[in-house]
């Protein structure tokens, strides 16, 4: 059996019709293929018509503002991918003049692009022969082969790697990587993999010995860590409230989020004014009023670590700094624990 021919003739009859699939504008490949990293295409397609629709070209994405950015990515998660997305489209616009790398290497070169978005934006736009290896090519690699070395390891990455690169149509890399692609998400999927109607079902090794659910194996991560924010839900009797933008390398960075005490555990309101003097001492300079919004922490699940939050209402005549009219709290990019909340509660008559 041919496998790129097989995979190919399945993918011309199985496709989706996808917006990105119509063109072959490295803008667009590259824009998609950063917003699908690690998000289901069902998820990804409203963010990704939105951006086209805002940003229809480098040059207008490299010109807006990181704040709008970001709150048009908001709620599609790892915040570093639009951050990172920002600055190529700078780089490319500005120090490119509007023109992306033409092949493999000179994309790996730029912000946020690895490997995989390389590979892609390469064999798509410019049809060079690289393969993609993303979750669905290690999933249907590992059992059409019968591979158990595990895919997040060093020596699993390279081995899937070269395999892929044997296999591809050399010919025509473009339909053969976005065929794998689709064939992993459609056909041989995690779970309830559609094995009668698979072209390859008398040749799969994985499904001739049964060990379909058993494959690709991956490294067990880490032990997950819980955090515990309280969020400070200021309000005052001009109208407005706190917020405050996340910085570092912790989670959200660049977003808003509303003055933030961070506890080692699930306290409630005389332990969180205990262990913070200065917040003690802020509720006193302001006579302030203290309420808990929620009785129960809202847990919030991230890949390495769960979030339990508490929000706050702190009511004072006046702010300890300059406010936030509360009439323009929704137009600031936040997390989706702190959207909830905005959506659950009227932030406007607090």
């Amino acid at each position: 059996m041919d496998f790129s021919k097989t995979l190919i003739n399945w993918y011309l009859k199985s496709k989706r019709d996808l917006p990105w699939r119509k063109t072959s504008d490295p803008y667009n490949i590259w824009l998609s293929e950063i917003m699908l990293q690690q998000t289901r295409i069902e998820q990804g397609l409203p963010y990704y018509l939105k951006f086209v629709e805002e940003f229809p070209s480098v040059f207008d994405l490299a010109d807006a503002s990181q704040d709008n950015v970001m709150k048009l990515w908001q709620g599609l998660g790892y915040y570093s991918r639009a951050r990172n997305l920002h600055e190529t489209a700078k780089y490319v616009a500005y120090q490119l003049d509007g023109i992306f790398p033409k092949d493999y290497k000179g994309l790996l070169k730029l912000k946020g692009v690895g490997d995989y978005t390389a590979s892609a934006i390469a064999s798509i736009s410019y049809n060079e022969p690289v393969a993609v290896v993303d979750g669905n090519v290690y999933r249907v690699l590992s059992r059409y082969f019968d591979i158990a070395t595990p895919i997040n390891s060093t020596e699993g990455v390279k081995e899937f790697k070269a395999l892929a690169m044997e296999l591809l149509d050399k010919e025509d890399p473009s339909a053969f990587n976005q065929a794998l692609m689709e064939f992993g998400a459609l056909q041989c999927k995690p779970k309830n993999p559609l094995c009668d109607s698979c072209p390859f079902n008398t040749s799969c090794l994985a499904l001739k010995e049964n060990k379909i659910g058993d494959l690709p194996v991956k490294i067990k991560k880490g032990k997950i860590k819980n955090r515990y924010f309280n969020y400070l839900v200021f309000s005052s009797e001009e109208n407005k409230t706190l917020l405050q933008q996340r910085k570092g390398k912790g989670i959200w960075n660049g977003l808003y989020e509303f003055p933030l005490i961070e506890t080692t555990s699930d306290i409630q309101e005389s332990g969180l004014i205990e262990e913070n003097k200065e917040f003690q001492e802020l509720v006193l300079d302001i006579n302030a009023s203290i309420s808990l919004y929620n009785d129960r922490p809202v847990i919030h699940k991230l890949s390495h670590q769960h979030i339990h939050a508490r929000f706050w209402l702190v009511e004072a005549e006046n702010l300890p700094r300059i406010g936030v009219s509360v009439e323009k709290v929704k137009e600031y990019p936040v997390p989706v624990l702190i959207q909830n909340f905005l959506n659950e509660i009227d932030i406007e008559n607090l």
